[in-house]
């Protein structure tokens, strides 16, 4: 869920996630920038070791399907599209507690072990947000 090494881990009743059969859902986890995250200060390494580990155990778990952190936004862009018109804008941007440090797919029984996993990940890293959100399925749509 942010700049350490990354696991990928698929179930094996994880074919398709079209949900025929299967009980478990994915959710994705977002966590937020801090003030430290923007201005590039990179986690300790003890951090860094505590936050490999348990994204280690969770992949092993077949919790953890995939995850990813991302670099401050003074080195990304946002577009803005109105009445067909896109609007590109350079970073860095104002308010670190809006941008995303990064995510993490999980794959779980609930929405409440969702967030307890959310819950372990903002004690390791001292993140201040974090949103967890279902992820639309296909059949969710049917």
């Amino acid at each position: 869920m942010c700049g350490v090494e990354r696991h990928t881990v698929r179930r094996a009743n994880d074919n398709d996630h079209q949900g025929k059969g299967d009980l478990t859902m994915r959710y994705m986890v977002m966590h937020y920038e801090t003030e430290a995250m923007e201005n590039g200060v990179t986690p300790t390494p003890e951090q860094q070791a505590a936050i490999g580990e348990y994204m280690k155990e969770s992949a092993m778990a077949g919790v953890l399907l995939g995850g990813e952190g991302v670099h401050p936004s003074s080195s990304g862009a946002r577009l803005e599209i109105a009445d067909g018109n896109v609007r590109i804008i350079d970073g860095p941007f104002a308010e670190a507690k809006e941008l995303i440090a990064g995510f993490a797919i999980l794959e779980v029984d609930s929405l409440a072990e969702a967030v307890e996993h959310a819950r372990k990940f903002a004690l390791i890293t001292g993140v201040e947000r974090i949103d967890v959100r279902r992820v639309v399925e296909f059949s969710d749509l049917q």
